[in-house]
């Protein structure tokens, strides 16, 4: 079985208060190792998208710290030693000191950082 670490991950992305590290899996899946410098509300990120939030589904687990989702309805917030399952159809709000670990459908997540990036006028390299 493949395994990665984040500073081994494939794709590194850093945005001004984040840092991932991304790898994709056979079976369709992406991990994403995050780690979150400031307190940051990306809903912007994801304007384009249906209903201008994120489409895809997230299972994650938070190693410190905390990180928010939010949705039309609600709000919810995952912190250190939480797992988690967020749905399609919210916006994440990450704050400072928080580090986790994400996993995503590949094909989904691809779609949803390709607008995110755009506007955020970042660069996957």
């Amino acid at each position: 079985m493949p395994s990665v670490t984040k500073t081994s991950a494939s794709e590194q992305v850093s945005i001004e208060g984040l840092d991932v590290g991304m790898e994709n899996f056979e079976g369709g899946y992406t991990v994403c190792f995050e780690s979150h410098h400031a307190d940051t509300d990306l809903a912007p990120a994801f304007r384009g998208l249906p209903d201008d939030r994120c489409q895809f589904s997230r299972w994650g687990y938070v190693v410190r710290g905390r990180v928010g989702f939010r949705f039309a309805s609600h709000e919810e917030t995952y912190s250190t030693g939480e797992a988690y399952y967020v749905p399609p159809g919210h916006t994440p709000i990450h704050y400072a000191g928080t580090e986790l670990v994400e996993f995503s459908p590949t094909d989904q997540l691809g779609q949803a950082l390709g607008v995110a990036m755009a506007n955020l006028g970042v660069e996957v390299r």
